[in-house]
């Protein structure tokens, strides 16, 4: 999709119908994002103190309005890593996923699609891509918010299994579709088995 876009055609996309190209004065004087910082170690992806208040930024300034602040923080010193991790646990935390895959939630699934844009432009380019995602986001939560006003819940402690029982736990429910079930099998999971473990699944 981002590969028949123009620069000036994915800019426009992401400034929305209030923002034109011409108008988009935040946009000039972005750092460029070097290819080492647009490289991602999948360990620094955590949803902890440190990125939680990016995470809240985004999911509530307003999408008329959330661009250029997101330009400020960059100039601010936010990095392109900080701010790809953010948009995602962000789209994760606002957008359903249920009862399909598709519609609203393809602005979770896009994220990576727009960073392996961002790693193919050039160095002074790659925030494009990115901007283009935040408000797409914007536009996926607000009519989320508008249709059933979802948001992500914090786990069920009490439902969530022990480590062993975990796998057994998640491979039943899916059999029956048991998605309380499945969510908490996946909890425990994500706590206790590693990577190669999960991928293995």
């Amino acid at each position: 999709m981002f590969a028949r876009l123009s620069r000036r055609q994915v800019i426009g996309a992401a400034a929305g119908a209030t923002l034109s190209f011409g108008d988009s004065q935040f946009w000039s004087g972005l750092p460029a994002v070097s290819a080492a910082e647009a490289k991602l170690d999948p360990n620094l992806v955590r949803l902890d103190s440190g990125i939680e208040p990016l995470v809240v930024f985004i999911e509530t300034t307003p999408r008329e309005r959330l661009l250029e602040e997101v330009a400020a923080k960059i100039k601010q010193g936010t990095s392109y890593r900080e701010l790809l991790a953010a948009l995602l646990l962000a789209a994760v935390r606002n957008v359903e996923p249920r009862p399909s895959v598709g519609h609203k939630f393809h602005t979770v699934l896009v994220v990576n699609s727009a960073h392996l844009a961002s790693l193919s432009s050039p160095p002074e380019h790659r925030w494009l891509p990115i901007f283009w995602s935040l408000d797409y986001f914007k536009e996926a939560q607000g009519r989320d918010e508008r249709e059933r006003g979802w948001s992500m819940a914090p786990v069920d402690e009490a439902a969530v299994p022990a480590a062993s029982k975990a796998r057994g736990q998640f491979v039943a429910a899916m059999d029956h579709w048991n998605e309380a079930e499945a969510d908490a099998a996946v909890a425990a999971m994500a706590r206790s088995a590693g990577a190669n473990e999960l991928y293995e699944l």
